[in-house]
């Protein structure tokens, strides 16, 4: 099936105003995610600045994707009920406030709840930004048009790294997250002044709907779906390594488990980093032509993820190589690209009053994991000494749950795809001229 397949009547025109508006969402997705991903350069600091342990320094990133994960159905349900603009104007406030409030913690109980605020107005950004460009552009644009989103999100991640690292030692704790919080409220003016739900002719059905009745069907009839389960299944196997090396545990690792120097260690998280942004082009251009690479590319992602992530962790001597190191972030870059795929697979699979809640059940996958995981490195850990071979080894358990579920409803996804082009050709067939 090719993308063409999917345009649809009355799809939004697209055009130069549709780049606009979209960017100024992107904008705001894009500091979200150099928030989010601060604390991965700030690892070893914050251990220093709080005193605390690994499964403690886990705790951070857990409760924010703990945060994170839990929201996005119900941001999905807002953002179908509210709208795009207000959804992201509050994720804005909150994660701008969390940000602020990180830097200036004086605890670590005030610094983890800071972190959950931050998460919380995280969690309202990629959800937003994909109902955005389902509403501005056409629908055979939506692959491509959802990697792109996704790359600004990992520019923001490669700011992060490079630039907050810096600022970190060149500029102290406070200083650094500080002055970081106010790109959230440059981003904040102009979609407060231009952003829009819709373009003009467009509008969606007015939602006529409300109360717990609604929101138990929107859930059920989404869920009900397997494009949207295997959706949230792709994205739960495909997303969470990189997550867990980018986010918190990959700088130690390069440090304390390889040797490296942190200088020589940010380079490797930044060519993850930029290996995502090459490959997410990749990707959704393929997408875009070929509907039926879907599947074959999130399960090769997968199995070249989980043979380089094992070469790595069992290689005999001391330290791997460097080779083998680059070879590792180059194919973690790839990781970020295949789990957009789940949304290429819910996006058919549900009608547009239904975007929002499916892509928050997709989203919710690569997060359970990327928690789930980061807990399970931080405990073994400090179980083991500190032995990251063994640590490392547990994302093998959840790559082989999600491969496990991937391959059970991918034949059931790619037949309930084909019976839905049926029917919509033979009710254009039958359509009054």
């Amino acid at each position: 099936m090719t993308a063409a397949a999917l345009s649809l009547p009355g799809d939004p025109p697209g055009g130069r105003r549709a780049y606009t508006v979209w960017g100024i969402g992107v904008a705001v997705y894009f500091v979200a995610v150099i928030f989010r991903t601060s604390l991965g350069v700030a690892g070893l600091d914050a251990a220093d600045r709080f005193d605390v342990n690994a499964s403690a320094l886990s705790t951070f990133s857990i409760l924010q994707l703990l945060v994170y994960a839990g929201m996005q159905i119900p941001v999905g349900l807002m953002v179908d009920r509210l709208g795009t603009k207000k959804v992201l104007t509050l994720g804005a406030v909150l994660f701008t406030a969390g940000q602020l409030g990180f830097a200036l913690s004086p605890s670590y109980g005030m610094a983890l709840a800071s972190r959950a605020l931050l998460g919380c107005g995280d969690a309202m950004t990629f959800i937003s930004v994909l109902r955005l460009g389902s509403r501005w552009f056409p629908a055979r644009r939506g692959p491509l048009i959802a990697q792109i989103a996704a790359l600004f999100g990992v520019a923001g991640n490669l700011v992060s790294t490079i630039l907050i690292s810096r600022l970190l030692h060149g500029l102290g704790w406070t200083a650094t997250f500080a002055g970081s919080a106010a790109a959230g409220v440059i981003v904040l003016v102009p979609m407060l002044l231009f952003l829009k739900d819709h373009p003009e002719g467009h509008e969606p059905a007015p939602a006529t709907h409300a109360g717990a009745a609604f929101v138990r069907r929107q859930i059920a009839e989404s869920w009900r779906e397997p494009g949207t389960r295997l959706g949230m299944w792709v994205h739960f196997t495909t997303q969470f390594p990189a997550m867990v090396f980018l986010l918190l545990w990959g700088l130690p690792f390069l440090v304390e488990a390889q040797g490296l120097s942190r200088e020589t260690a940010g380079e490797l998280l930044t060519l993850v980093v930029v290996a995502n942004m090459l490959v997410g082009l990749v990707y959704g251009q393929i997408i875009a032509r070929h509907h039926a690479a879907r599947a074959p590319l999130a399960l090769g992602t997968v199995g070249l993820t989980a043979a380089v992530w094992g070469a790595t962790v069992a290689y005999p001597g001391e330290h791997a190589p460097m080779w083998l190191l680059i070879t590792l972030c180059t194919v973690l870059g790839s990781c970020g690209p295949a789990s957009m795929i789940g949304f290429d697979f819910a996006r058919p699979a549900n009608p547009p009053g239904r975007q929002g809640t499916a892509s928050g059940i997709v989203n919710m996958g690569g997060f359970v994991a990327s928690m789930t995981t980061l807990l399970a490195v931080g405990v073994l850990l400090d179980a083991t000494g500190d032995n990251y071979r063994i640590a490392f080894s547990s994302v093998f358990v959840l790559e082989t749950l999600g491969m496990i579920q991937i391959l059970r409803l991918r034949a059931r996804t790619a037949r309930r795809e084909r019976e839905r082009l049926v029917a919509s050709r033979v009710e254009a067939v039958h359509v009054p001229v």
